[in-house]
């Protein structure tokens, strides 16, 4: 998948060097589950990902470098024609629509080639950058889940528990 400024693809073994760039920032995991990660798992995640196409790099093509992904899978039941959507972007390139550009145009083809009912995504109510994407992107909040999930705990091993959002949208609410 081309767009104007941007490829999307499975991603590659050879990916891992620019994986590790973003993954391995501790500020990525601000509102993700996870920790940074070292140079052996960014080949490791590269490899798995490669296999298993629920992951898609979003390539810079100007620069022939990594500087996101896409996470895309069916939830279940599987009858009900729902995927998720996640995204991942490299913070030296925030700010210049690519994540727009990338999710617009991923998401567009997958309603026109994929028997899809619903797109879903969720975010942290304080991540405001990633809820005002999928706001521009026409995803409707349908709702906040109030300490739903943790990924992290305290000094005495408690959950921190967080809110989040979750959005949806249907084929309609873009074509």
């Amino acid at each position: 998948m081309i767009t104007e400024r941007l490829k999307i693809r499975p991603f590659t073994i050879n990916d891992y060097t620019d994986l590790y760039e973003y993954l391995s920032d501790k500020q990525t995991y601000e509102y993700e589950p996870g920790k940074p990660i070292t140079t052996e798992q960014s080949k490791e995640l590269c490899i798995e990902r490669a296999k298993n196409r629920t992951f898609f790099a979003v390539e810079l093509k100007s620069e022939n470098k990594v500087i996101g992904h896409i996470y895309f899978n069916k939830t279940e039941p599987k009858e009900l024609l729902i995927y998720e959507i996640g995204y991942i972007f490299n913070k030296k390139y925030q700010g210049h629509g690519y994540a727009a550009e990338a999710m617009q145009y991923f998401i567009e083809r997958q309603f026109s080639e994929t028997d899809i009912h619903k797109i879903i995504a969720h975010c942290n109510p304080k991540n405001i950058k990633s809820w005002k994407l999928l706001e521009r992107l026409k995803f409707k909040r349908e709702g906040k889940l109030r300490k739903n999930i943790f990924f992290k705990k305290d000094k005495n091993k408690n959950p921190i528990w967080l809110d989040t959002y979750e959005y949806g949208l249907l084929k309609e609410d873009i074509f």
